[in-house]
């Protein structure tokens, strides 16, 4: 089994290029697990409680149970993988049954910031673009998908996203392998990445 660890600042274009990745080789190969469906459940906090939930401390994480999984997976146990919606901060009551896998990518924002996940990983990439660009993206998902005004997105990116970006995210880029600018335009990152996995499959 392959582990591979994808992280990037929000909206730094990471989904984009997993799905190039997964394009590439063959798809029932890889599985993608989402550091989101992680989240700890806050489903029982207020509304106000829940605007100021901080998603980019590593501390919202349940890293133990992500670990855990992954290590499962390695012996070839399935796992029962949490689903996370934002809008009402709350994990799912239906779980995903995840089988082992050839190739299994793990991305999200703080997945290299995590040591002992890091530990797990044998390639670990981190998608780079600029604050400008990722700031239009944030504004966009977190309007369309869940559910913020303009201004609700804005104090937290300021409050929030961009400190977090600065103490944990950014300074996790010296763990990668591999960082891939301009996220999922960059066409011969991708290509050399798709390359070096299909080293590791049989």
């Amino acid at each position: 089994m392959l582990i591979i660890g994808i992280a990037g600042g929000s909206g730094s274009g990471k989904t984009t290029v997993v799905k190039k990745i997964v394009r590439a080789l063959h798809k029932s190969a890889v599985t993608v697990i989402p550091q989101d469906a992680y989240y700890f459940d806050n489903g029982h906090l207020t509304k106000e409680e829940k605007l100021k939930i901080n998603f980019d401390h590593p501390n919202s994480i349940e890293w133990d149970l992500l670990n855990e999984h992954l290590d499962d997976l390695k012996k070839g146990k399935s796992i029962a993988k949490p689903n996370y919606d934002y809008v009402s901060c709350a994990r799912l009551e239906n779980y995903d049954i995840i089988q082992p896998n050839k190739v299994i990518i793990v991305e999200g924002i703080l997945v290299l910031s995590n040591e002992e996940l890091r530990k797990r990983m044998d390639i670990k990439l981190f998608v780079s673009t600029d604050s400008d660009d990722r700031l239009m993206r944030i504004i966009k998902r977190d309007t369309l998908s869940r559910g913020r005004s303009l201004d609700a997105v804005l104090t937290h990116y300021s409050k929030y996203v961009q400190p977090m970006h600065q103490q944990f995210i950014e300074p996790a880029k010296l763990f990668a392998d591999v960082i891939i600018p301009q996220g999922g335009e960059n066409k011969v990152a991708i290509e050399m990445v798709v390359s070096r996995i299909k080293m590791y499959l049989p």
